[in-house]
């Protein structure tokens, strides 16, 4: 038997039950909690559902919409780069997801106003054409829910309370 003590015994457990050393600089914090993980999963099923739909547009119809369908591939890029971002603590990834959140708010409030404005130049729905109407408004619903979780979420707030 050994009395020096092993590195498994000076393991500590955090707050999300994984095991870590004293000496590990990871943040043992989850990804994302309880809502948290209800965003992230709908920023995925959106960042899925506007890349499929996008590529197949612009694969099979360009020439009827370009700009249309190539803003809906940069809506699918900043859907994919928000869910990502969102999934994750690191306060570089929050930065980015901060960016993802609001270029998105933006694109949808830009392109919806643009697209009942000059209804030509959309002449097929896109994620964000109509403020996302053909998504059922989650688009514009979305930017909202995101700021309202990276606000929630912020570590120096919560190390305030």
């Amino acid at each position: 038997m050994s009395i020096e003590p092993s590195a498994e015994r000076d393991a500590q457990r955090g707050p999300s039950g994984a095991v870590t050393s004293p000496t590990d600089p990871s943040d043992p914090r989850p990804r994302a909690y309880g809502a948290g993980r209800v965003l992230v999963l709908v920023y995925g099923i959106l960042a899925l559902a506007a890349t499929g739909r996008s590529v197949y547009q612009l694969l099979t119809k360009l020439d009827e919409a370009p700009l249309a369908y190539s803003l809906s591939l940069v809506a699918a890029l900043v859907y994919v780069v928000a869910t990502v971002a969102l999934a994750h603590n690191g306060v570089r990834m929050r930065r980015v997801a901060w960016t993802a959140v609001l270029v998105e708010l933006v694109g949808v409030v830009a392109v919806g106003i643009w697209s009942y404005v000059r209804p030509e130049d959309f002449p097929e729905a896109t994620v964000w054409s109509h403020l996302g109407q053909g998504y059922g408004f989650v688009p514009l619903v979305l930017p909202f829910l995101g700021i309202a979780w990276l606000l929630r979420s912020d570590p120096a707030r919560i190390a305030r309370q």
